[in-house]
């Protein structure tokens, strides 16, 4: 696959309430942060041909088209055509696979990346009929995410404990890389209302398995008490649902922009511009509705496949922390030292700004290979109805 990275800017992630940090910036000024960015650390380079970005929630201040609002906006030239698309939490990596795809035909430069406002726009509140019609929801076994993510503990047997452990381990990574400054040279400062923010704020280092251990389930909290019965129905070989997710061992919500600049070996050398890593293969997977998690899994091992490697070839993984059961399955799953995956902690340290999370994690990992000097990582995310994106790139 002709098509390479050759450089990451993102936003600090702003914790998704009224109060966090990035609540007071519209979602296209976001995502013209991000644009002006990495036009200015890329002076001398073509302006890109398109701009692709993910979005989940594509309603309200986050409708009608912001990718080309904010191209205007940055002053991109009239010419540069733009793209959003959602494809839920896979939508950020699945923008940058369609760079890499793209520009490998037309050898041109592509920016490609997410963006998602959580404080200013809810989740859901597009009012899909995937999520808010009874009678669609019912005939394609809709389950909330943290149902789904306790109806795969109850699957593969993980214990509240085990997932507690696993969501303390990603606070203390999470606060070490902070304090290492380890995201400081992809991270660009915001202006907001109230200062300049570049600072992840979402972790919560003071974590301990005692204090989570005193949380109310997600289920406690929010329910639906019927949903086991679509789960049990299916899988007969257990009596009960083990509800073990809570607040602290889900993703934190947050807001974020990110842009990943693509381009294919022809467009660099047309550019003098160094590329940081290759794309080795992409994968898209989808898996059963009910155990929606999974699909990150599954295109996991499609783009190990496709690439002709196996799961101890990669150095690194970046596997989207959307609830510790799902990590946890993912590391036993492909057979992986649990020291390889995010080792920075992830996104129930850090958040989950949905449509920027995938673009995210692929600078977050192209750094973390830089600085360690290894090669190969993967990066991939599930995403709600079971659909999966994942990513396979290589230093050069």
């Amino acid at each position: 696959m002709d098509a390479y990275i050759y450089d990451a800017v993102r936003t600090a992630r702003g914790a998704a309430h009224p109060q966090g940090g990035l609540a007071g910036v519209k979602p296209h000024a976001l995502l013209k942060t991000t644009l002006t960015a990495l036009k200015a650390r890329n002076v001398d380079t073509a302006a890109p041909s398109e701009l692709i970005i993910g979005c989940v929630t594509q309603t309200g201040e986050q409708g009608g088209h912001i990718a080309r609002t904010a191209a205007i906006l940055a002053d991109l030239p009239t010419s540069t055509s733009a793209m959003m698309l959602n494809n839920f939490c896979c939508s950020g990596l699945d923008a940058c696979q369609i760079a890499g795809l793209k520009t490998a035909a037309t050898h041109e430069l592509i920016y490609a990346g997410g963006v998602e406002s959580m404080s200013r726009v809810a989740a859901f509140s597009d009012k899909g009929p995937y999520y808010s019609d009874p009678e669609t929801m019912q005939a394609a076994s809709f389950a909330p995410l943290w149902i789904s993510a306790d109806f795969v503990a109850t699957s593969y047997d993980i214990s509240r404990v085990d997932a507690d452990t696993y969501a303390v381990q990603s606070q203390q990574k999470a606060a070490i890389a902070q304090a290492e400054k380890r995201a400081n040279g992809s991270i660009i400062p915001v202006e907001t209302p109230t200062g300049i923010f570049e600072v992840d704020e979402t972790p919560r280092p003071n974590t301990t398995q005692e204090r989570l251990a005193k949380l109310d389930t997600l289920h406690e909290k929010f329910g639906p008490p019927s949903i086991d019965a679509s789960f049990l129905k299916k899988h007969p070989s257990h009596a009960v649902v083990s509800h073990i997710h809570h607040v602290g061992s889900a993703p934190s919500l947050a807001d974020a922009a990110a842009l990943v600049l693509i381009g294919s070996a022809e467009a660099g050398q047309a550019n003098r511009l160094k590329p940081r890593a290759r794309i080795l293969s992409v994968a898209n997977a989808a898996a059963d509705p009910l155990l929606s998690l999974t699909g990150g899994i599954d295109a996991a091992k499609v783009a190990l496949t496709r690439a002709g490697l196996k799961a101890g070839d990669i150095d690194l993984y970046e596997f989207n922390e959307a609830y510790a059961a799902v990590c946890l399955l993912f590391q036993k799953e492909l057979g992986i030292d649990p020291a390889t995956m995010n080792v920075n902690g992830g996104a129930i340290a850090l958040g989950h700004p949905m449509g920027a999370t995938g673009a995210i994690l692929i600078g977050t990992i192209l750094d973390e290979l830089e600085r360690r000097g290894q090669s190969t990582g993967l990066i991939s995310l599930s995403g709600a109805a079971g659909l999966g994106s994942a990513m396979i790139i290589e230093r050069v």
